[in-house]
């Protein structure tokens, strides 16, 4: 009795032996996929990283109704690059104005009234004009004064009109338009000089990065 009462207990063990062995096999293969994960990152990923980081601002050159009023009425105006004489005026006068536009952008601003409110404005010389203030008298706002336009805000508005034009001449677009079938050294300079001019915008933005926040921009905790 007690040689038959062994036997079964020598199944089971060996059958908990063999369950347990693909688990164990699993366990070795699970700890692989966070040491992956937990790499550090290389010397070009960080680089990239930083990259990154460091142009993050530049969304804040181009005002974002801009750029997509840009992208939806460029085709429109230039046929889909095949402009004619009533078209390449046309499409110019639109680049002007949304040139115009992203000027205009840099001096906008918004202020937190103390019912916690957000009223945009215009930066002037003297302080801000908001365009929707119901108490003209400006009760419960904080000091305007220091909104007052200061020379990095012209030159805020200078590098968004660059870039918006580095931004159109890389448009295929706008480009079959003006230059449907430009010269060697005309078709180097296209190529060259908006990278340059995104290069060097990218550059002095991430220097004197814009402290205001205008209209479609959030307000930091510090506003």
């Amino acid at each position: 009795m007690s040689e038959t009462s062994l036997r079964p207990r020598a199944v089971v063990s060996k059958q908990q032996s063999n369950s347990k062995a693909p688990t164990s096999s699993t366990n070795v293969h699970e700890p692989e996929t966070p040491k992956s994960l937990l790499r550090p990152p290389t010397l070009s990923q960080r680089a990239i990283s930083q990259t990154l980081t460091s142009t993050a601002n530049l969304a804040n050159l181009l005002p974002t109704g801009t750029i997509l009023a840009f992208q939806l009425l460029m085709p429109i105006f230039t046929n889909n690059g095949s402009c004619d004489s009533a078209t390449r005026p046309m499409t110019l006068v639109l680049l002007v104005l949304l040139a115009f536009s992203c000027f205009l952008a840099s001096f906008t601003d918004s202020v937190k009234s103390s019912d916690g409110q957000v009223y945009y404005g215009f930066a002037t010389f003297k302080g801000m004009f908001l365009f929707d203030y119901p108490d003209p008298s400006g009760s419960g706002l904080p000091d305007l004064s220091k909104y007052r336009i200061k020379f990095f805000d012209v030159v805020h508005a200078v590098l968004s009109v660059l870039v918006f034009g580095a931004v159109a001449l890389k448009d295929k677009n706008v480009l079959n338009c003006f230059y449907p079938t430009p010269k060697h050294e005309t078709q180097e300079v296209l190529n060259i000089a908006p990278v340059g001019i995104g290069l060097i915008c990218s550059l002095l933005f991430v220097v004197f990065p814009t402290r205001r926040h205008g209209i479609g921009y959030p307000i930091t905790p510090g506003k």
